[in-house]
């Protein structure tokens, strides 16, 4: 399948591609903002693979008007999807502009994520959106205290340790 360089629909359609997938993906986070409306339609796709790939991308290019439906796919079934929308809400090495989420929007959907999503890799991801707002939210320091002691996944409670109160990364991130 040939695509033109600006039909940004059918790059998005390529992501669900896996020979094609990887190139595909490349040439949208390459175009920047012009390939943003159809990335953001991409995550309302039936095809997983598409959606993960387009949380992927807003990983670099998510906008202000991006984050509703981002944030919206923290619900996704796919627990790829739930990975890669945590990492693009708390990830700001990624980011091509300043653009952050609200804090209203994401802390309570991320603490539900870490204290009760079936994938261990989702909640140790949420342990660092979580861990955002530890420093001025009571609610995220109880919540990365609870999986710190008491996520069944080693690995989990391990990284919600470095965020919690008293742990390596909340150490160095806090306010001197």
């Amino acid at each position: 399948m040939h695509v033109e360089q600006d039909d940004f629909p059918g790059w998005v359609e390529l992501l669900g591609d896996p020979a094609r997938a990887k190139r595909a993906y490349s040439h949208l986070v390459l175009s920047g903002e012009a390939a943003l409306p159809a990335i953001r339609n991409g995550l309302k796709g039936r095809n997983a693979e598409v959606r993960m790939y387009c949380a992927k991308a807003l990983d670099h290019l998510v906008d202000e008007d991006a984050f509703p439906e981002l944030v919206s796919m923290l619900d996704d079934p796919d627990p790829r999807v739930r990975w890669h929308t945590l990492h693009a809400l708390a990830c700001d090495r990624c980011k091509e502009n300043s653009c952050r989420p609200a804090k209203d929007d994401v802390l309570p959907r991320a603490i539900a994520l870490l204290n009760a999503d079936p994938s261990q890799h989702v909640r140790a991801i949420a342990c660092e959106v979580v861990g955002r707002w530890v420093h001025g939210d009571d609610s995220a320091a109880k919540a990365l205290a609870n999986a710190r002691d008491n996520d069944p996944s080693p690995g989990v409670r391990k990284k919600a340790g470095w965020y919690a109160p008293g742990g390596t990364i909340y150490r160095k991130t806090q306010a001197r």
